[in-house]
């Protein structure tokens, strides 16, 4: 497999197994246009030692996730929810086309936005976002890392927490852990710190869903749980980079003072879901993904 037109998608061992069968929806469309186009489609266990490989290799290269190691590569992933997905030239999520779109409320089909919201919130949380309420607390899903400062973030989780503790007495705020980190003592020490200091601050141990229900906002660096929460109608607070910045409150684009003054705005949630996920990702469901495919394929030049 070292010929110039071969295209090599490197994915993990239950992804090979689909895509070798053929019952991966996505990648058996991006596979038919790459064919169409003379491109041929073959695929790899994805191991750092293979993506490093395929520098070597004159063909092109897809890695699930990872970021694309040379200008014959480009990285393919689920916009959040299935049968939404991206391919870009980056795995930072805040680095993607949508990130830097802007978003424009004035050109939303309204009539096409509120029936794919509606179905969408029926779709992912049955009859949960009908129900929604505001009962005086701050959700802040909490991910990994949670002491340090990254390059994406305006400041570490730790002290994102104490600036919303800070800032909002008369709330209690619920945080839950992420179930896939893990947290060291230093970690538990430091929350445990917190809430001595806060005693609204409370750990729970709740669904995502339950959390947000009742929520009056979300307070995160970039979790996917405050995509989510805009089903509920959910404002959000963000300390970190991510693509779905637009609607939310930015401390990194806006500053902290603007950003938590956005809570108190009444977004167009249906629209903007519509467009982030159905306008500006590649729905695989759809009878046009194919044509979706090839363009988003052509912005970065490959020969289709």
């Amino acid at each position: 497999m070292d010929r110039p037109n071969d295209v090599t998608f490197y994915l993990e061992p239950k992804l090979l197994r689909a895509a070798r069968a053929g019952n991966h929806n996505f990648i058996n469309l991006v596979s038919d246009v790459l064919r169409t186009a003379g491109l041929e489609p073959h695929y790899e266990k994805n191991t750092d030692a293979a993506r490093n490989n395929s520098r070597a290799l004159p063909g092109y290269a897809i890695f699930h996730m990872n970021d694309p190691l040379h200008a014959r590569a480009l990285t393919m992933r689920r916009s959040y929810y299935y049968p939404f997905w991206q391919i870009e030239a980056s795995a930072r999520r805040w680095e993607w086309d949508v990130a830097t779109q802007t978003f424009d409320p004035d050109k939303v089909d309204r009539e096409a936005a509120d029936k794919f919201f509606a179905f969408w919130q029926r779709r992912l949380f049955k009859g949960m976002p009908a129900r929604a309420w505001r009962d005086k607390y701050i959700f802040v899903p909490l991910q990994g890392l949670i002491r340090e400062h990254r390059s994406f973030q305006s400041c570490s989780p730790i002290e994102m927490l104490m600036r919303t503790a800070e800032r909002f007495p008369d709330h209690r705020i619920l945080v839950t852990l992420h179930p896939n980190e893990t947290y060291t003592s230093a970690d538990r020490m430091a929350l445990a710190h917190v809430i001595g200091k806060f005693p609204r601050v409370e750990i729970v141990s709740k669904p995502m869903e339950k959390c947000l229900i009742g929520c009056d906002f979300v307070v995160t660096q970039n979790s996917s749980v405050a995509l989510a929460g805009l089903f509920f109608c959910k404002p959000a607070v963000l300390f970190g980079q991510i693509d779905f910045h637009h609607i939310a409150g930015s401390v990194m684009r806006d500053g902290i003072d603007k950003a938590f003054e956005a809570v108190a705005t009444k977004p167009d949630y249906a629209g903007y879901m519509w467009w982030f996920l159905q306008v500006m990702s590649i729905n695989a469901g759809r009878p046009d993904s194919r044509e979706q495919i090839t363009q988003a394929l052509r912005r970065h030049d490959w020969p289709v």
